[in-house]
């Protein structure tokens, strides 16, 4: 391949017709097989553009047409191969983003000093500041010896940089400099409005003192801003790459350390899975304070729920069936909701008592506008990765609608923080449960999962308070617990019907109140279980104010944020990770009533 020519040059020029220019530009740069980029703006030109030197010509001469780009020269270097990819034409805002709009370098630029003219009062020993306008990672290949570095990240950071700097310096000469000079066109002027009275820019900046001067003075190389990375002092393109995801040059050790990955990342910006995982666990803590702040309940709004009508109902009215599947709720309040018109389908048609359901059908519940009752929102996500997510409940809390909660829920609020990509619950804890609760990403894993959770194979323990004291130190309860829900929706024990449970109890303390602070591992995972045990047993769980003492049912199943704590807490869990299949184990800190 022949030599290919490479230029880069600016202009502070103000420019009209951008779209037909842009137009123009590029119909002429890929008939000539030109490559690289070329940013228009009402202000100028910035330009980096590569190919064989007669294309380039003619690309120089059509801009040298344009009011105010007349006599434009860039500077110019030869490499053996093309160092851009394709050719972009673009319209910005700035062509060197500042954020200043005060500044217009096309009107006024701060004075110049030359190369050799800078040389020569460094040679002399002058005293003077030199003033580094470059990024950091332009920064980490070399700098003028002696050079203030400003520690940015992107140039609009320079003006709160400068603000920083010593107010003596208002009366120094200052020089500043960056790569080819365009940003000094804009630092400059800055400098003076902010009080510097005696401002220079070194004319081409770093590359034309190498071109003239050499590396006196200078320590290290040139960042530049095409496939090269960096040049010497002989503006020879030099050993280092780049990190394209932190733009960090790299010299061969860095390019040799395993945590360079190409396009992912490099010694100056790996971080580790865990670092990885916290980062993006303190972005989800952010989202979840936006969407409970307020919370979403909190806003009177009407509410829909579907009911899927089993394949068992095929053929009753719609009436019998909410009485069926609903036995926690009167048959007088079913009827006035159906009389009320609040059963539609999804096309918004009535459904009413006397509407014959089929299997499968959905019909949607409409709830009238209303308030929900608050909620504790201090949810904690305590693991994540592409396949689960572990989340440490708060409570009161419920998992999910139902009764008067609709959006005050733990799966509306991570809905909202996970969509459009919702996560799926693997199992459920009740509204007043603190602790442990995984969720799966996709439903293929949330199904591996809750096989785990059928076979017993999960190891889920609790930490509970038990009003009284147990007279053996280990005990179970198998009672098994009805399947369908009874007064408030709570869980009876039914010798006959009911579904298999177990649930096993470890004294951990006996308490000088009266209480007993107990681990309990689950066997099985019904509704209520580990409560309606010990309630079943006549050991209740403190606080809890459905199933009370003397074999009482109270009148509530939800407690209020400012009433005491039901004292159950999901602590432990363990399950084999969905595509690992590794065992991972959960734990929680006590919560501060079994302290």
């Amino acid at each position: 391949m022949s030599a290919v020519t490479n230029i880069s040059t600016y202009r502070f020029a103000e420019l009209t017709g951008l779209k037909d220019l842009r137009e123009d530009l590029i119909t002429l740069c890929k008939a000539r097989e030109l490559k690289g980029t070329i940013l228009l703006s009402s202000e100028g030109i910035n330009m980096f553009v590569a190919g064989d030197a007669e294309s380039i010509g003619i690309l120089l001469e059509r801009l040298r047409e344009i009011s105010g780009l007349e006599g434009l020269e860039p500077k110019v270097s030869i490499s053996d191969k093309q160092p851009f990819n394709r050719m972009l034409v673009r319209i910005k805002k700035e062509i060197i983003s500042f954020g200043m709009e005060s500044i217009r370098p096309a009107n006024y630029t701060s004075p110049k000093i030359a190369a050799t003219e800078l040389k020569r009062w460094l040679d002399e020993g002058r005293p003077i500041t030199l003033l580094d306008t470059r990024n950091d990672y332009e920064v980490k290949l070399g700098t003028f010896k002696g050079a203030i570095i400003p520690n940015i990240n992107t140039f609009r950071e320079f003006p709160d940089a400068v603000r920083k700097l010593p107010e003596e310096l208002k009366d120094q000469p200052v020089v500043m400099f960056c790569t080819g000079g365009i940003r000094c066109e804009k630092a400059g002027p800055f400098m003076e409005q902010e009080g510097y009275r005696n401002i220079y820019q070194l004319d081409g900046g770093i590359l034309k003192y190498f071109e003239e001067c050499g590396g006196d003075h200078y320590d290290g190389e040139c960042f530049v801003f095409d496939q090269r990375v960096g040049v010497d002092p002989g503006l020879r393109e030099t050993d280092y790459a780049i990190c394209f995801a932190c733009q960090a040059p790299l010299d061969a050790a860095d390019q040799e350390d395993p945590r360079h990955v190409e396009g992912v990342s490099c010694p100056h910006c790996f971080k580790s899975s865990p670092e990885r995982m916290a980062e993006r666990i303190g972005k989800l803590h952010e989202a979840i304070s936006q969407a409970t702040n307020p919370l979403p309940g909190s806003i009177s709004q009407e509410n829909r729920r579907p009911v899927n009508v089993p394949a068992a109902h095929d053929g009753r009215t719609l009436l019998e069936t909410l009485v069926d599947l609903f036995p926690q709720i009167s048959p007088t309040e079913w009827e006035t909701r159906c009389d009320a018109g609040r059963f539609v389908n999804y096309g918004g048609t009535v459904r009413g008592k006397d509407h014959i359901v089929r299997g499968g059908e959905r019909v949607v519940q409409v709830f009238p506008t209303d308030v929900e009752p608050p909620v504790s929102a201090d949810i904690r996500v305590i693991y994540e990765d592409e396949a689960i997510v572990v989340v440490h409940k708060p409570a009161p809390l419920p998992m999910h609608a139902s009764g008067r909660f609709h959006r005050n829920t733990l799966q509306h609020i991570l809905n909202e923080v996970y969509a459009p990509k919702y996560p799926r619950p693997v199992h459920r804890l009740d509204a007043n449960t603190t602790g442990l609760v995984v969720f799966a990403r996709t439903r293929h894993f949330c199904r591996m999962l809750q096989r785990q959770f059928l076979e017993g194979s999960v190891d889920k323990r609790y930490l509970v308070r038990a009003i009284g004291h147990p007279d053996q130190d280990t005990f179970f309860s198998d009672a098994p617990i009805s399947a369908e829900p009874d007064v408030m929706g709570t869980r009876v024990i039914d010798e006959i019907e009911g579904l298999p449970s177990r649930t096993d109890f470890q004294v951990l303390e006996r308490c000088a109140d009266g209480t007993t602070l107990l681990e309990a591992k689950l066997g099985t995972g019904r509704t209520n279980q580990i409560r309606l045990h010990l309630w079943q047993l006549g050991w209740p769980v403190a606080g809890d104010p459905a199933y009370l003492p003397d074999r009482r049912i109270g009148d509530r199943q939800t407690l209020d944020p400012e009433s005491p704590p039901l004292q159950l807490h999901a602590w432990r869990l363990s399950f084999r990770h969905p595509m690992s299949s590794m065992e991972m184990t959960f734990e929680t800190e006590r919560p501060a009533w079994c302290c």
